[in-house]
């Protein structure tokens, strides 16, 4: 069966809850579908073992190619019962995933049973009686807000109710007179629904994870709290594995576990701490390499704008804001989890679990990626190799393959570092063999150059993890083992060096001293004598490694500079400011955006030149091109 017979059938399923995405089906109703459905419900449950008891809801999904079996063991018993565990079953990759509630204490519940069952069902009738009773109270103005146990019973005690053990209501003023009864109804009703936006694009989490190549197959993604759906249908289209829930406009998501989770613009929305808190841990729980998590970033002249509630504000929509500074996000984050958090933007960190992981993304981001492939044309044309000629000449883009990717190693690669090694083995013998050929053929000027080069971004990396204060860690990738053996005595050695370089980041002289170095090497940006240096952002990776590990130092504690144009270096006062334009390529962009970077105080200051200011021009552009 393929998915366009599968929806036509699914169309035709009159019975059980229906919802725009998909149909929840008793057990005891599953005779009421398509017989071709039953067949496939049958040869599912077979194959994978899943006896009748393990499941007694059916949803068959309306927009995929899935089907889910859902366990509510008081499916019977209970007013609004809680589902225990599920089999979700992807009928397109022939895959399976199970999801276990059964230790949490917010579990997804269910309501309208009546709906469920056929009329003829023997606790049809009872059912019903408890769908009007919610009804009668409006417990189902806000149907997407109440799918999970917490904010059921909230809604409940709001209501002036509680349940019993059999989850039926009771007017809490018929409790025991002389029990205390705390309240949870807050004096101002949030529209938390309000909070999710439309977008035609990627969110910004989404877009850097999408730089940092992530979106690349190999990953599972979960957007927690993805609010239209916007990012999960954009990235669905291009075959990304991805699911995803929101507590108001996706409840019937699935919640499984993924190699990364999103948790975007969700907790900075929540007005109650203990719930913003459970939500960032609970979001943790389901990553298994990393979870990037977002928030909105202001300053006292933004915030002063709203009404003051809890610790945040009202704004015009009565919806919930806690707005954070970068400082103060990161060590919520990292007091929270108990992990050391990296910034990757504007109020965006990202926490690893897999630390093998976040070396490799650390070690990528200070990996400058330098056009070797045009300074090697330049030495073939003046330069007559000699050995191995006719071998080389033979298989020439076989070989400057392999040189290129030496180069951009610094060292031989090994086997799995170069993704034609068989080839190259069988023609040259080994690596080894086909790097001194190469080396004869083009010269080892350039090889030294690369082997410097690649020191200098290993010592940027380990100062940075230093600086950072990461812990330093037992297991590391592979490559990073080969490079630190070709370019250090050892770990130690490699963790020393890069000890001493930040020590000296304190020293005003040595960063004056780098800025008038860059200067003179690049040829281009803006030096202002004992004060700063300015300069393109292009040229990060070309800048002295002193240099480069004060930058670094300084937007760890901001994120990528992506979106920026120009850096700032202060050569006394330990600053580092970013600047964004309207548009490069004007002859006189108009600064729009600037953010001073405040390493001593590790705090971050945010400019924004819209609105009421006048974005100042940059008069003198010619210095930076």
């Amino acid at each position: 069966m393929d998915f366009d017979s599968y929806k036509a059938l699914i169309m035709r399923v009159k019975t059980g809850k229906q919802l725009p995405d998909s149909v929840y089906i008793h057990i005891s109703a599953i005779n009421t579908i398509p017989e071709n459905i039953v067949k496939v419900i049958e040869r599912i449950t077979n194959a994978l073992k899943i006896p009748s008891a393990d499941w007694n809801i059916l949803k068959l999904y309306k927009r995929d190619f899935k089907v889910a079996f859902l366990h509510y063991p008081d499916f019977e018993t209970h007013g609004y019962p809680a589902l225990r565990h599920s089999f979700t079953v992807d009928l397109s990759k022939l895959s399976v995933r199970k999801a276990s509630y059964e230790k949490s204490d917010n579990p997804p519940i269910l309501h309208r049973k009546d709906t469920f069952v056929k009329s003829d069902f023997e606790l049809h009738s009872l059912f019903k009686e408890i769908t009007a009773e919610g009804e009668e109270i409006g417990l189902y103005e806000s149907p997407r807000s109440i799918g999970f146990k917490k904010n059921w019973e909230r809604l409940i005690s709001n209501k002036g109710y509680y349940l019993d053990e059999a989850g039926r209501l009771h007017p809490k003023a018929n409790r025991d007179k002389n029990k205390i009864v705390v309240s949870i109804t807050n004096e101002v009703e949030i529209e938390r629904h309000k909070t999710a936006i439309d977008r035609n694009q990627l969110s910004q989490p989404m877009q850097i994870l999408a730089k940092h190549n992530y979106f690349n197959g190999d990953y599972s993604v979960l957007d927690y709290g993805c609010g239209k759906g916007d990012d999960m249908r954009e990235l669905e289209a291009h075959g990304i594995d991805i699911s995803g829930w929101d507590p108001v406009h996706c409840l019937d998501g699935d919640l499984l576990n993924a190699d990364i989770v999103n948790l975007g613009f969700v907790i900075n929305v929540i007005e109650d701490k203990d719930e913003r808190l459970e939500t960032l841990k609970r979001a943790w729980e389901y990553a298994d390499k990393l979870l990037i998590v977002s928030v909105m970033i202001a300053g006292e002249s933004l915030i002063r704008q709203f009404t003051p509630y809890k610790d945040g504000v009202i704004t015009s929509r009565n919806t919930f804001q806690r707005y954070f500074t970068q400082s103060e996000f990161r060590s919520y984050i990292e007091s929270s989890l108990d992990e050391s958090a990296i910034a990757v933007g504007q109020g965006i960190f990202i926490v690893f679990k897999d630390k093998i992981e976040e070396q490799n993304f650390l070690l990528e981001r200070q990996h400058v990626r330098r056009d070797w492939q045009q300074k090697t044309q330049r030495q073939i044309q003046s330069r007559q190799p000699s050995i191995r000629k006719d071998l080389i000449d033979k298989h020439l883009a076989l070989f400057t393959d392999f040189w290129e990717t030496s180069l951009e190693l610094g060292r031989i690669p090994a086997n799995n570092e170069f993704e034609f090694s068989d080839q190259i083995r069988r023609v040259a013998g080994s690596h080894i063999k086909a790097h001194k050929a190469l080396i004869e053929h083009f010269g080892n000027d350039l090889f030294e150059e690369a082997q410097s080069k690649r020191k200098d971004d290993l010592l940027v990396y380990f100062a940075l993890g230093l600086f950072g204060k990461r812990k330093p860690q037992t297991k590391m990738p592979d490559g990073l083992k080969r490079d630190i053996k070709t370019f250090y005595n050892s770990y130690n050695d490699a963790i020393e060096q890069a000890r001493e370089v930040l020590f000296s980041m304190g020293n005003s002289d040595l960063i004056e001293e780098s800025c008038n170095k860059a200067f003179d090497l690049l040829k281009s940006g803006y030096l202002e004598d004992g004060h700063s240096y300015t300069f393109h952002t292009r040229h990060l990776g070309d800048l002295p490694p002193e240099l480069r590990i004060y930058i670094g130092c300084a937007t760890q504690l901001y994120g990528d500079l992506d979106n920026f144009h120009l850096v700032k270096a202060h050569m006394t006062s330990g600053k580092v400011s970013l600047m964004r334009y309207d548009d490069w390529n004007k002859d006189t962009p108009l600064l729009v955006e600037r953010i001073k970077i405040k390493m001593r105080e590790q705090d971050v200051d945010f400019f924004d030149y819209s609105g009421k200011f006048t974005p100042p021009p940059l008069e003198n552009k010619k210095l930076f091109i």
